[in-house]
């Protein structure tokens, strides 16, 4: 009897996952008919096995079904004395806890987390290891338990105090990084963990979104001053920060860093292919999608979201919502998922379809720019002028007035003439917080022009080209040149911007009606700072959604100088549009 037994269980030892699979079945089978070849503990035992190995195949059903049959047969061992004596006869029985945690494994997989939960709530909490107390708290976590989030992961902490995902669990739920230092206070001591306690703090400033640049600080200590410069995780983790902190510039300088060191990685992947695509490097974006796979069942699931990106910036609209679906059907709480899958709908024109994938996507992340701006962007397309108004007031709120949030803002107000002066205080606020922030800046020299209030114009535009020379900046300047009548001073401005983007096509027009040649090689400015700076600014609207000339995302239009959620594109038109 025991010999049948033991044969199968040789099989799991060596891990020959697809010969149990048919093996025990077809023994289990047997059993049914001739019941002295295997006991209720033989069997609670293979149906152990048989879920093992159907786990192992990604049979996620079949294992599921297993594990409930071998927790079935476990408890008809514990309910008959000769059974249970039996059960106790077999060498390295395994506790029905370990089959609990591999079936809420199953469970995962299947996407039936209230399910999962509820089998791992079944086991005692005196019984309960680190590993399902780790459990627990990520799908208290996900499911939005705080109060038993924290319980769990403090369970996890004080049993482990090395396990820094439960800590970094901790610091997302709101517990101050004071409190987790304190509880993983001895692993600080130890030799090659002297970095553990500037981790704690980076990670606390992270996840307070309001904290940002204090995140950013402690990270770079970290890489200026710790072993763990120049690691994989570390770099992510800056990337992350100056991404939430809309510094998508930065974000893409440390993932791109971060992937150089590590290809294979997961962590911040999705992240990087957004900041590619918004900073239009669809050559490196492409670079990023698998070179062998041979089926769908080998692609990993954030690969589905690079496949998206990748099709949707070659304008395959259908294919690429196709591909977002399925990767916001894998995991419905990615952020970049929900985005793209926003930002796809948008230029296909479902404005309010789009609106709920960015609303869900504002849901988990408040504190990011790019789903607010999506919502503003829809309303205004859809002409719900109040609702983007209030749309863009609550982005102020939540991402504490930073600058791209208050330019959004004075965007929809500066078409009202009504409200035009609030959004100029809204502008001036956002020149506070970061005086280099062009679009900002943009718009504010258009409200000081409609004002007649040319020096303070030229002022502002001065120090901006003079600290960071832009092409537009230097087209605005010639425009205004040209409306006071001040031709030399304009064609020093517009070969300027030659210098810097030689085939604006707006430059060149505004040149060719001035009489001169579209010949770089005739300016008259020593460097590309250009001349002295004095003049009057580029007649600028602000569109909605869309160009006239392109009706594209508005996240990622083909004229660069269309979106202000980068620092400053530089393209062939004059609109600014948010």
């Amino acid at each position: 009897m025991s010999l049948l037994f033991d044969q199968i269980k040789l099989l799991h030892s060596q891990k020959l996952h697809s010969n149990v699979a048919k093996v025990a079945e077809m023994v289990l089978k047997v059993s049914e008919h001739t019941t002295d070849i295997l006991t209720a503990p033989h069997k609670y035992r293979i149906y152990a096995y048989l879920g093992d190995s159907h786990y192992f195949l990604s049979n996620y059903r079949q294992a599921e079904a297993a594990y409930k049959l071998a927790l079935t047969f476990k408890d008809a061992c514990s309910t008959s004395k000769t059974q249970l004596k039996q059960y106790d006869g077999i060498k390295d029985s395994m506790p029905d806890i370990d089959i609990k945690y591999q079936l809420h494994l199953c469970l995962v997989k299947l996407k039936d987390n209230k399910q999962a939960l509820a089998v791992l709530q079944s086991i005692p909490s005196k019984q309960r290891k680190t590993k399902i107390n780790m459990a627990l708290a990520k799908l208290y976590h996900q499911m939005g338990n705080t109060i038993q989030a924290i319980s769990a992961y403090n369970k996890v902490l004080k049993d482990c105090p090395l396990a820094i995902e439960a800590a970094e669990g901790l610091l997302s739920l709101g517990v101050k990084g004071t409190e987790v230092n304190a509880i993983m206070l001895e692993m600080v001591g130890i030799s090659g963990l002297e970095w553990l306690g500037g981790w704690i703090k980076a990670h606390a400033h992270l996840f307070n979104h309001k904290e940002y640049p204090l995140a950013i600080a402690a990270f770079k200590q970290l890489d200026d001053n710790s072993p763990l410069c120049n690691s994989n995780r570390l770099l992510v983790a800056m990337g992350k920060a100056y991404y939430f902190n809309g510094d998508r510039k930065n974000a893409l300088n440390y993932l791109q860093r971060a992937y150089k060191l590590n290809p294979l990685m997961q962590d911040g992947l999705c992240t990087l292919a957004m900041c590619f695509y918004m900073e239009k490097h669809n050559k490196d974006l492409e670079k990023l999608l698998p070179t062998n796979y041979t089926d769908e069942l080998s692609i990993e699931p954030h690969m589905w979201i690079i496949f998206a990106f990748v099709c949707y910036s070659n304008s395959n609209y259908s294919k690429a919502l196709c591909l977002a679906q399925r990767a916001c059907s894998i995991d419905q709480k990615n952020i970049e998922a929900l985005l793209l899958h926003g930002m796809i709908l948008t230029s296909m024109k479902k404005y309010s379809d789009a609106i709920l994938q960015f609303r869900k996507a504002n849901d988990l992340a408040p504190y990011l720019f790019d789903p607010h701006k999506g919502m503003v962007d829809c309303y205004i397309a859809l002409h719900k002028m109040r609702t983007a108004i209030t749309s863009a007031s609550n982005c102020c709120k939540q991402m504490n007035n930073h600058p791209k949030s208050l330019t959004l803002y004075a965007s929809i107000l500066i078409k009202d003439p009504m409200t035009v002066g609030k959004a100029k205080l809204l502008l001036e606020r956002a020149l506070n917080v970061d005086e280099y922030y062009l679009p900002a800046v943009y718009m504010l020299a258009q409200i000081f022009e409609q004002e007649g209030n040319f020096s303070s114009a030229v002022t502002l535009l001065h120090k901006q080209a003079l600290d960071q020379p832009t092409c537009r900046l230097y087209q605005m300047l010639g425009d205004l040149s040209v409306k006071q009548n001040q031709l030399e001073k304009s064609f020093d401005y517009y070969y300027s911007a030659l210098n810097l983007d030689p085939n604006n096509k707006r430059v060149m027009e505004s040149l060719e009606s001035l009489g001169k040649p579209c010949n770089t090689s005739t300016v008259t400015s020593t460097d590309s700072t250009g001349p002295l700076l004095n003049g009057s600014l580029l007649d600028a609207t602000f569109s909605g959604v869309n160009n006239a000339e392109n009706e594209s995302t508005p996240f990622n239009t083909v004229h660069e100088e269309d979106t202000f959620m980068d620092s400053d594109h530089e393209g062939s038109g004059s609109d600014i549009s948010i």
